[in-house]
């Protein structure tokens, strides 16, 4: 068997999406599984529509996924180059030996006269198909005509009758009738391959031995079969992917908002993570594990556990996978990587940032969601008094009045304001005075923070409050409540 070689072949128009990241992923694995090599390609033949930076973006997310190409444009390799606007000067001697063939020729149809039957097609509910008219010019004419300086292109000639197939690993033997083939365009005329004709001349020239892409590519496979067979090429492995849908109707889409994948880095989403969760999207490893590293991945990934039917991606089920992988860093790179969402909300990170992390480490999903759940050390929250009331720790309005004026002179005077010092000026006081530990801890953690959940209970808090806010807060608090408590 020759070696595998599989390749990704992103267009440079737009950032990364999570449908092109998890077939970069598959291709990667595949290739990866079989000690193969795995090939980054750019097919910017559509320069019109390439967006500055995309290439180095591509590039960018593909080492932040982990998916290491062992060929491309930044890297090298015995096939290059690896960008198909520096491969230009390759593909018209193909074309020009399709046309000697019988199986291409050269159209010199005006645009205007294209647009005009495209136009008629539509209006008439049909399908545009080209009408062949340059196909009788004799080669000699034709070529007499483009060595004038005439414009043309070149199409590719579809046989009129009989059939295009291949076989694919997912799909199995797929046959199309070649009359409803339209006789694409491969060269353009400025000078440049049309996609699908530059993608088959450079997967047989980098010896592609699988290609693994969308089922969007369904459709444009018998085509590409019969230029393999003019060119009398072995034809590569087809394994046609599943789309990746937003939800039940359409499929993932920048243009419909839907998160590229370094949106979700941005959002504070871990790689690992989102690229555990794209590989599940499509792919069951044949047991019930979900989390896999990527070496984990390498290992497991098999071309039988690849499902025919579309998945729908899911931010609730990705969050979930994040939290549970942020929750096993060590907590030195947890903090490494919290600290500037901590410095967003409070400056330096607070009064303890280390301690702060400590406290949320545990209770984060994402990491953008750190700011909203420190924002309270900042900025008193507005809360109803409804708070206080909780059954369980046996409190309500006039009990936290209660117990925060006991609790107050207390805090006053801790002078070594540590969360042990807070703790055992507090404990045995409560215990002294034969009050329930949550009759006090409760309104006072409440009066602190203004929330009904916290990271952490009210000695922590208040440590990380520090002394003056919390004493603010707690006399706030009583001021409200004498004022709700006061008898009509």
């Amino acid at each position: 068997m020759p070696q595998v070689r599989t390749r990704f072949a992103p267009s440079p128009t737009g950032y990364l999406h999570l449908g092109g990241l998890r077939t970069a992923a598959y291709a990667y694995l595949y290739a990866r599984k079989r000690q193969g090599v795995f090939i980054l390609r750019i097919e910017d033949t559509d320069q019109e529509r390439e967006v500055p930076g995309a290439e180095e973006q591509l590039r960018r997310s593909l080492k932040l996924a982990g998916l290491t190409y062992d060929e491309g444009p930044d890297v090298g390799g015995d096939f290059g180059p690896y960008v198909q606007s520096l491969r230009k000067d390759i593909y018209a001697p193909y074309a020009w030996e399709l046309v000697e063939k019988g199986a291409a020729y050269p159209c010199f149809c005006a645009k205007e006269r294209l647009d005009q039957s495209r136009a008629e097609a539509e209006r008439n509910g049909l399908t545009f198909k080209y009408d062949r008219r340059c196909l009788s010019i004799p080669k000699d004419e034709a070529r007499r005509r483009v060595e004038s300086g005439e414009k043309y292109v070149i199409r590719q000639h579809i046989p009129l009758t009989g059939f295009a197939s291949f076989d694919d690993a997912q799909y199995g033997h797929i046959e199309v009738d070649v009359s409803q083939l339209d006789d694409m365009v491969l060269m353009k005329a400025d000078g440049f391959p049309t996609y699908n004709f530059a993608n088959v001349i450079d997967d047989h020239s980098m010896g592609i031995t699988h290609i693994l892409r969308g089922t969007e590519f369904l459709s444009s496979t018998p085509k590409y079969n019969l230029l393999y067979e003019a060119f009398g090429w072995e034809k590569p492995v087809y394994i046609h992917l599943p789309l990746v849908m937003a939800d039940a109707t359409r499929k993932l889409s920048k243009r419909h908002g839907d998160p590229s994948f370094e949106d979700l880095l941005g959002e504070g989403y871990l790689p690992e993570a989102v690229i555990n969760y794209i590989a599940l999207l499509g792919w069951n490893p044949g047991d019930e594990r979900e989390f896999f590293t990527l070496k984990e991945l390498e290992q497991a990934f098999t071309l039988e556990g690849l499902s025919k039917s579309p998945s729908m991606f899911d931010k609730n089920k990705l969050t979930w996978m994040n939290g549970e992988y942020i929750r096993k860093l060590p907590f030195e790179r947890y903090f490494e990587l919290a600290m500037p969402w901590l410095e967003r909300t409070l400056p330096g990170g607070g009064r303890d940032p280390k301690r702060l992390a400590e406290l949320l480490h545990g209770r984060t999903e994402v990491f953008n969601r750190i700011p909203g759940m420190a924002a309270f050390l900042s900025d008193m929250p507005e809360y109803d008094l409804s708070l206080y009331t909780h059954k369980k720790m046996k409190s309500d309005p006039a009990v936290a009045a209660d117990s925060l004026a006991f609790a107050q002179p207390i805090l006053r005077g801790v002078d070594d304001w540590t969360e042990a010092a807070l703790h055992d000026a507090l404990m045995p006081a409560i215990a002294q005075s034969g009050r329930k530990n949550g009759q006090v801890l409760w309104p006072l953690r409440v009066a602190i923070s203004g929330l009904m959940s916290t990271p952490g209970g009210a000695t922590e808090i208040a440590y990380l409050l520090g002394k003056d806010e919390t004493l603010s807060r707690v006399t706030a608090a009583l001021e409200r409540l004498s004022a709700h408590n006061k008898p009509d």
